[in-house]
């Protein structure tokens, strides 16, 4: 089997690939598109600075949109506030009175946390939303 020079490009893509795989970087495959376009202008028979140029072209265009992508995307919350990481964030508890301090317990989940009061205003006795987890005092708000 003689080797191409599409076949090298193919061969570097899937390396590129092979290594996104195993170290999760996205910013790799966009590389390996590239790759894949310094193939595609090698079969259509172009010679090998234009496939370079495909290749960059193409691969820093994409690492170009990617970035910009991730960086307008939305960011994620903190872990002690992030529903996804405690599912007690976002849950109902019940108080019946708060001290001076903003501070309160209250009964959830069968034991009885220490809680603070983490909106604005002066906390009234009802019902509040956990807004975060601190240590193991809950944050809570309306």
């Amino acid at each position: 089997m003689e080797m191409t020079l599409s076949t090298a490009w193919w061969i570097a893509a899937g390396l590129l690939v092979a290594i996104e795989l195993g170290t999760g970087s996205f910013y790799l495959l966009m590389l390996a598109i590239g790759c894949a376009a310094g193939a595609i202008a090698a079969h259509l028979g172009l010679g090998g600075s234009a496939q370079m140029v495909a290749a960059a072209g193409v691969g820093g265009a994409a690492v170009v949109l990617w970035h910009r992508k991730r960086s307008m995307g939305a960011r994620a919350l903190p872990a002690n506030a992030n529903p996804d990481v405690l599912m007690d964030i976002g849950q109902s508890v019940q108080v019946k009175h708060w001290h001076a301090d903003g501070s309160t317990q209250v009964q959830y989940r069968g034991a009885e946390w220490q809680a603070r009061f983490a909106g604005t205003g002066a906390p009234a006795a009802g019902r509040y939303t956990i807004r975060a987890i601190e240590g193991s005092r809950l944050m809570l708000d309306h």
